[in-house]
Parts: structure tokens; sequence; C-alpha cells
């Protein structure tokens, strides 16, 4: 079973994102607080579990978790800033969202930026180690993967219903034949396969082809 906490300061908070290496949509964050005394048997990492048993234990997280919340930094900020420091953003937004604010943040790999003045601790893989973090790592998961589902309607021929926004085979394939819409990120390498220039140049000749019709 995963550890409680970290330290010894309550209440403390556990921060993860979602869809940092994904080529389209935002990137989503959650901050979780649980009590001290709490167990559950059946949190882990979100990547070690199926979808049902993830949206299966957000209703059990968001019913006993004494407070969390859930951010996002969108596809256009995170070209602006970089993919890290929106990944920090939106674990900044999610805190912020908290009440009651924690005392001590735990954080899922080893950058962060200090929220305020509460001291917190980076932890490598901290969402297979301790429960807070484990449970931000799925609401965070189920959150962004909800958001992608929506956002298939407006672009489907991305699928990402089915990719979630990921590197896949497919969604390269798919690029390549329909160009780049406004929410793939434009700082990331979007055509891997093919000359940069020259997909520009024919995601605008695409542009200019709707504009006309």
């Amino acid at each position: 079973m995963l550890s409680v906490r970290y330290g010894r300061k309550e209440p403390e908070a556990g921060c993860d994102e979602a869809g940092r290496g994904c080529l389209a949509g935002p990137v989503f964050a959650a901050a979780v607080i649980f009590a001290p005394d709490y167990r559950n048997d059946r949190l882990n990492d979100s990547k070690k579990l199926g979808e049902k048993e993830r949206y299966s234990l957000r209703e059990e997280i968001e019913r006993d978790a004494l407070s969390y919340a859930v951010a996002r930094v969108e596809a256009e900020e995170i070209d602006r800033i970089n993919i890290l420091q929106a990944s920090i953003k939106a674990m900044h937004l999610a805190l912020a969202r908290l009440n009651p604010q924690p005392a001590f943040i735990t954080v899922d790999g080893n950058r962060f930026h200090p929220y305020g003045k509460i001291p917190h601790v980076c932890v490598v893989k901290g969402d297979g180690r301790y429960l807070s973090i484990a449970a931000a790592s799925i609401l965070a998961k189920t959150y962004r993967d909800d958001c992608m589902k929506e956002l298939s309607l407006r672009y489907p021929c991305y699928a990402w219903d089915k990719n979630k926004g990921y590197p896949t085979a497919a969604h390269y394939r798919a690029i390549e034949q329909n160009g780049v819409c406004p929410l793939h990120r434009r700082s990331f390498r979007l055509y891997p396969e093919q000359d940069l220039f020259s997909a520009i140049e024919k995601t605008i000749d695409k542009e200019k082809e709707n504009n006309e019709k």
C-alpha cells in the first residue's frame, strides 16, 4: 500500500500532471489533500490502472478527499512558456483552489517552483509511492481524457477520443493528411518524418482552401 504522507506537516497536498508529452490539447494538473489516517489499497499510479478503474477511483477520491482541485493550461500558453513551465503553472493553479491550503506539498517528478512560502518536496515516481500524488495523477488523467474526448467532436479527424492527443502513429498520420489545428502545440515536433517548412506550407495552404470555401 502507498504511504499516506511524506512529512509531518498537515495538511499535506499531493500534486501531479497529465498530458505533458501530448501533441495537442491542454496540460492538466491536480492537487489532493487526504486526512492523515486515510487508507485506500486500490490507489496507485494512474498509468498502472485501467480506464474503468481510474474513473471508479475518481469517484472515491472526490468523495474521500478533504480537498481536491483540477486545473489546466492551454496549448497556446504551452507554446508561449514551454511545457515544463505550463505543467508547473497548472499545479500552482490547482493548489490555489484547495481549501484548506496545504502546509506541505509533495510533487511527482523532479522539477517544481515554490508555491508561495509553503515547503515542498519533489519525488520521482511519487505517484507510485504516496496516496495523495497517486490520487492527483488519477484526477489529472481522467479530467484530461474527458477534455480530449470533447475536443475530438470538434476535430474528429485526429481521433483524440482514442489517442488523447499523444504522439501515436495514427495521430502523426492524421496530422500529415490534415495539417495541424489551433489546438496542436506548435512548439512540439508535429511532423517527425517531414521537413518542417513543407509541413507549415501544407497547413497554410489548407487554411487558405478552407477560407475560400
